[in-house]
């Protein structure tokens, strides 16, 4: 890939890609799930990114499971008061606006003790997971997050309970 930019003129992007012969067999492991831990729990995803929730989502479904997702911890735990027993589990970001993904996992903690939780982070100075751990969080994954990962941490933690 190589970009060109010039002020007032524009930009220009080249992407080059390995040529393949028209014969060649294709082999698309991406569709392959048997590798890959799977399920058909229900899941609340949080992140206040609008990209990861989707791609994660995405994700997430491509392994069977039934997601809800929500870009407000706000709204989610407003969601998952009114319908404590419409979610087998919760993964959530960690730093996010309004209420953290600690806080917001000790409030649903709080609603329904047996809820297992993912909680994810790229960085973050206040958690890490022998903190996540002491608190009752099941699981924690560092961002990024691949779908192998994520599918194995997922079944690790349901299948715990």
């Amino acid at each position: 890939i190589s970009a060109e930019s010039e002020v007032g003129k524009g930009s220009s992007f080249h992407v080059y890609f390995p040529l393949v012969e028209p014969d060649a067999p294709v082999s698309d492991t991406s569709a392959d799930t048997t590798q890959r831990p799977s399920g058909n729990e229900r899941i609340l995803l949080v992140d206040d990114e609008r990209l990861v929730v989707d791609a994660s989502k995405m994700m997430l479904e491509k392994l069977g499971y039934k997601v809800t997702a929500r870009t407000s911890s706000i709204e989610a735990l407003e969601l998952f008061r009114h319908n404590p027993g419409d979610f087998d589990m919760l993964i959530t970001d960690q730093t996010m606006p309004d209420m953290t993904g600690k806080e917001l996992a000790g409030e649903m903690q709080s609603i329904r003790p047996d809820m297992p939780i993912i909680l994810c982070t790229g960085f973050s100075e206040q958690m890490d997971e022998k903190k996540a751990k002491e608190m009752g969080i099941r699981g924690f994954i560092m961002k990024p997050v691949g779908m192998k990962k994520m599918a194995q941490k997922v079944r690790e933690v349901l299948d715990a309970q």
